[in-house]
Order: C-alpha cells, then structure tokens, then sequence
C-alpha cells in the first residue's frame, strides 16, 4: 500500500507542480495586479462568503462517500444514481440560503457577481462529489488528472483574455470570475462522463429511504466541513463587516495578498487527504498497521512545510515585492503569519484525515467547533485593532491549537507510540533551517545569471539546497528506503 501510495502521490503531484503554480502566480496574481487591491479585495470578499454556505452543497456526501467506495467498490453502481439526484437538489437548497442571507448584506452589484460565484461552487462541488467515487475505486491517476484539469482551463482562457489582445477594454474582475465558471463546467462534464461509464448509470432515480439514509450516514461528516469552512474561510469575510466598507476591501485585498503563496501551497498539501482517505480507509478496514504510513507520510509532508514556513518569515518582504506592486510590507506581515500556520495545516492533513477514515467524526466535529469559536473571538478582538495582521494570527492560533489536539487524539486512539527521538530529529531540523535562513540574510551571495534586484535568490535558493541536505542527514529523507519500498510492495 506505501508503494501504491508513492507513486500515485509523485503523478499527483508532480502535475500539480506543472500547472497550479502558473495559475497562482501567472493568472491569479496578474488579476489582482490588473484589476488593483480594493477591486480585488471586493472579489475575495464575496467569493469567501460564497464558501460560508458551502456545505449545503454537500452535507458531508462527498467524504462519506470516498470513505464508502473505497471500502465497497460495488456500492458505486447502487448508490451513483440516488446521490446525483441528491447533489442536484442540494445546489438549489444552497442557492436559495445563499441569496436569501446575501440580500440583506450586498448590494445589486456584489449579488450579481455573488450569483456566478454560487454556481462556481456548486460547480466545484459536483467535481469533488464525482472524484470522490474515482478516488473511492483507487483510481488515482485519473483523479489526479481532473484535479488539474480545471486549472488548466482557466489558465487558457484567462490566458487569452489577459494576454490575447482579444479586445482593448481593461481586465474586469468579472471576466475572471466567468473563466472560473467555464473551466469548471468542462471539468464537471468529463468527470461525470467517466463515472457514468463506471456506475453503468441510466437514469435519476428519487428514493426517499435511500435520501434518509445517505443523510443520517453523512451528518457528522457535513457537520464536520461545516465547522471547517467557517474558520477557514471567515477572516475576509469578518475584515469587511468589522470595518468601513472601503477600509474593510483594502484589508481584504492586502489579507489576499498574504494568503495567496499560503493558498498555493496549500493546494499541494492538501493532496495528500486526497489519497490518504481511501489509503487510510481500506487499510483500517483490514486491521494493517498504519504506523509506518502515517510516519511516512507526514515526514514527507512536515519537512517541506517547515522549510517553507521558516523561509517564508525570513523572505516575506522579497517573496510580496516580486508578486506585487503596492502594500508591499501589509503584505509582508500578513505572509509571514499565514504561512507560520502552514506547518499546522499540514499536520492536519495526516492526523485529521486519519481520524476521518477512521470514523472518529465526533471528535473532529469538537474539535473544529471550538477552532471555529476560537477563531470568531479571535478575528472580533483583533481585526478593529491590528486590521488584517489580527485576522491573520486569529488564523494562526486556530490552526495550531486544532492541529496539537487531532494528534493528541490520534495517538490515543490508535495508541501510538511516542518516537523521542524522532521529535527530537524534527527539532534538530527545525533548529538548522532557520540557522540556514538567519545565515543566508548574513552573509550575501551574489549568483551572475541573478539580476542585481533579485540577488537575494542567491541566498535563498542556497538556503533551500541546505535545508535540503539536512533533511538527507537527519535520514528524515532517505532515498535508499524510499527505493526499497518502490521495489519489493505491492
């Protein structure tokens, strides 16, 4: 299984790699850089709140599903019917709360966007629902072609629009959106393509009994999400109704700025849940030993966080200037908190996971509804004072009190021992990559292909090499056992 998990995780992500980064930072940032900070932050807002309903769109379905077809494979043809029937009528439910709420807060022109945003994501939602059951059926490779597929669309098509010199009127935030909804159409139609031929699928089919069921089975996991998205989604949201309305967009905008390297890395962390689930699923199901994936995993996963965290503090300044052109050091200290809460999320990405395909959905519900409550007080104390700083380590606090107890609770339940000496090995490597940046900043190096502006590439790109290598020291990353495993498992 920690072969199989491998290689589908270096196809997973080595087509990421080639495509989100260019969408992150050649179209996302482009548009902000285009449409300008207040613009932007008015369309992050409203896309944020867009997520706030989201799970209405779900109620849970798509991970009680992954987790169920990734035990039962035969499930797929009875179940794929009554659940698409489902998640139809489920869009108009989120639709209608979503409209009824907003009407109260926005005005016709932030409820015109909002209503393309609304179908974005239920767009989005279809899309993970029907790679739930191509992940569930292990098949990975497919699933992680579709989960860039989207993204490349959108590449081209704001491609175009940016660069195609297809009309002389300025880039709108609207034309941005409505590439969005394009892509995400395309993407939805070729994975429900593929599903369909997989259920063998002929027709909706309403049963009532069947509806109950899905739902009872499926609640703590909506529950679940639903805490989820509130404390990772409320902060723009809270910067623009704790604020005046222009102040409120502009720390948006800046909060936008910070979050977006944090959002692109997250992407890529976030495929590991993605074929963790069904990974962690099927082997509990058949009492094996999870010790050894779980340690393999979040190795791979922490090490490269911890770099990127620590790098990210010491860099935040040079890493904002060469994205944009304005609020440059806002940005800056944003930046450094978000990514601080990196190392957390990553974590989470394990242990939480774990615990999900475990069936342990009470606890994370707890778990997360005091992360949400934290969170709440936390952005309401701080924004009116620090502004979007204050959201930033609301965030920051949230993440790292959810992840510590997630791991606490996974060691308890799956009674885990306690490495010393791999935590200490951790520390060790915590300890020399930011020894590694301190002297990066220290001693400056100059690399002749490096244009003077962008000297400091020299010291960071040597940073990363060392870190690299430390990482191969402490046998944190060890090439020999990684062959071994790609060798003789099955």
């Amino acid at each position: 299984m920690r072969r199989k998990f491998l290689t589908n995780l270096g196809f997973l992500l080595f087509l990421n790699l080639l495509i989100k980064p260019f969408w992150v930072f050649g179209i996302d940032r482009t548009v902000q850089n285009l449409v300008g900070v207040e613009a932007f932050g008015f369309y992050f807002v409203v896309f944020n709140f867009s997520f706030l309903f989201n799970i209405l769109l779900d109620l849970g379905i798509t991970n009680f599903n992954n987790r169920n077809i990734a035990q039962n494979h035969h499930l797929l043809s009875k179940h794929f019917s009554g659940i698409l029937l489902m998640k139809i009528l489920l869009g108009f439910l989120y639709l209608a709360v979503t409209f009824f709420v907003a009407f109260w807060k926005y005005n016709p022109d932030q409820l015109k966007i909002l209503g393309v945003l609304a179908l974005n994501q239920f767009l989005i939602s279809f899309i993970l629902y029907l790679r739930s059951n191509i992940s569930g059926l292990l098949m990975f490779k497919t699933d992680s072609v579709l989960s860039v597929l989207d993204r490349l669309l959108m590449i081209i098509f704001c491609g175009v629009l940016i660069w195609g010199h297809v009309t002389t009127t300025p880039f709108k935030i609207e034309w941005f959106v409505y590439s969005q909804t394009a892509a995400y159409a395309l993407t939805a139609l070729t994975a429900l393509a593929i599903v369909i031929r997989k259920a063998k699928f002929r027709r909706l089919n309403w049963n009532w009994p069947f509806f109950l069921m899905i739902m009872k089975q499926s609640a703590p996991f909506a529950l679940l999400v639903l805490f989820m998205t509130f404390y990772n989604r409320l902060d723009p949201v809270m910067l623009e109704s704790l604020l005046d309305k222009t102040k409120g967009n502009q720390q948006a905008g800046i909060y936008a700025s910070g979050f977006r390297i944090f959002d692109a890395v997250n992407m890529i962390a976030y495929l590991f849940s993605v074929l963790l689930i069904p990974v962690f699923s099927r082997m509990i199901k058949h009492k094996e030993n999870i010790e050894h994936m779980v340690k393999m995993a979040f190795t791979m996963i922490i090490t490269p966080a911890i770099l990127v965290a620590i790098g990210s503090y010491f860099y935040s300044v040079e890493l904002m200037s060469l994205l944009y052109n304005t609020h440059i050091q806002d940005s800056a200290n944003v930046f450094q908190v978000l990514m601080g809460g990196f190392v957390a999320v990553s974590t989470t990405y394990i242990f939480g996971t774990l615990l999900t395909a475990n069936g342990n959905l009470k606890e994370l519900n707890i778990i997360a509804c005091c992360g949400l409550v934290i969170n709440f007080f936390g952005n309401v104390i701080m924004i009116p004072k620090m502004l979007a700083i204050g959201s930033a380590y609301s965030s920051l606090i949230t993440q790292f009190t959810t992840a510590v107890v997630q791991v606490i609770l996974a060691v308890k339940v799956f009674k885990m021992k306690l490495n010393f000496r791999y935590v200490f090995t951790l520390l060790l490597y915590v300890i020399g990559v930011a020894m590694f940046n301190m002297l990066s900043r220290i001693f400056h190096v100059h690399i002749p292909f490096i244009p003077e502006h962008l000297s400091w590439m020299g010291g960071f790109l040597l940073m990363i090499l060392a870190s690299v290598v430390l990482a191969l020291t402490l046998r944190l990353w060890s090439v020999s056992s990684l062959l071994r495993i790609l060798r003789t498992e099955r």
